[in-house]
């Protein structure tokens, strides 16, 4: 054993108070940091900068709390350089999937009702008329049969197919050029599928190439005229083009079939015109009636 003055003893006593309240001090900083932390689990309430205490009792004892590793304010989002921003894709409005009309070629189209609710998309002789639906082949015309002297209605398309969509709604794409090699009713066809190429036939001999677009439902061969188009298609149109595929005309399309009936009477260029009288002039025919005779009449006195 060795002795301790009185002064050394002091000293180790003071010493070992303000450990203690080092020790204190310290852990009553860490529970009120844990206190205070507030919001969303595992996401820190403190600023990112480092959070200093100090003890009033004693300046010289401090506390330095440091931030939590890796924590950011609850609303702030990075994005990484360089990248393009999320795109977000469109609400899926129906099961079905739906091709702009003409592909691989630029367009432009009408956008009001002229005389029909049909458009016409104009684009370049030989473009792609697609499938706009899932479905099946309907009609198939081959023949450019159109004439403007008689403007017969069932004929004005041209060369033109139709198909009836597994949405239960006929498409028709006409004045086409050709129509794609296997093409024919009945035919099951997939969305996107080539069915003939834009050209002018019919009544559009006289103008730019496009693809007479039309909108209706199935009826029989004799009713041309809803063939033609019965529903405004252009809404639909834009919504393809500008990436919305799965917007339908089916609950429009069907709702009128309903209101109007499935064979409406024919209501706007029903009527084609009579064909000319031949210019050929008739030969006129002689008269034969009886010759005169050349004997002489004798008449006889009888008294």
């Amino acid at each position: 054993m060795f002795a301790v003055d009185t002064s050394t003893r002091v000293e180790i006593m003071r010493a070992g108070h303000l450990g203690r309240w080092a020790a204190l001090t310290g852990a009553a900083l860490l529970a009120s940091a844990c206190s205070q932390a507030t919001g969303v689990a595992g996401v820190s309430a403190q600023s990112p900068a480092t959070a200093t205490a100090t003890v009033a009792a004693s300046p010289s004892v401090t506390a330095t709390i440091p931030p939590t590793p890796g924590a950011e304010p609850q609303s702030a989002e990075i994005q990484p350089n360089g990248e393009d921003p999320v795109k977000i894709p469109p609400p899926k409005l129906s099961k079905y999937t739906y091709s702009f009309p003409v592909q691989g070629c630029r367009t432009t189209y009408e956008r009001q009702l002229l005389v029909l609710p049909k458009t016409t998309i104009w684009a370049g002789k030989g473009c792609a008329f697609v499938a706009p639906v899932d479905g099946v082949v309907d009609e198939v015309n081959l023949q450019n049969a159109w004439s403007p002297a008689t403007d017969v209605g069932a004929r004005r398309e041209g060369r033109y197919v139709t198909i009836i969509g597994d949405d239960g709604v006929r498409y028709l794409g006409g004045h086409l050029d050709t129509v794609a090699d296997g093409i024919k009713p009945g035919l099951r066809v997939k969305v996107g599928q080539t069915l003939g190429r834009v050209g002018n036939s019919g009544n559009a001999r006289d103008t730019a190439s496009n693809l007479y677009f039309a909108i209706s439902w199935k009826t029989g061969p004799g009713y041309w005229w809803v063939r033609r188009g019965m529903v405004n298609p252009w809404d639909y149109l834009d919504a393809w083009q500008s990436g919305n595929k799965t917007l339908s005309p089916k609950e429009e399309t069907l709702k009128l079939r309903g209101r109007v009936g499935e064979t409406p009477p024919c209501s706007v260029q029903c009527a084609s015109r009579k064909a000319p009288e031949s210019t050929t002039k008739k030969k006129k025919k002689k008269k034969t009636g009886a010759k005169p005779s050349q004997t002489p009449i004798i008449i006889t006195d009888p008294t």
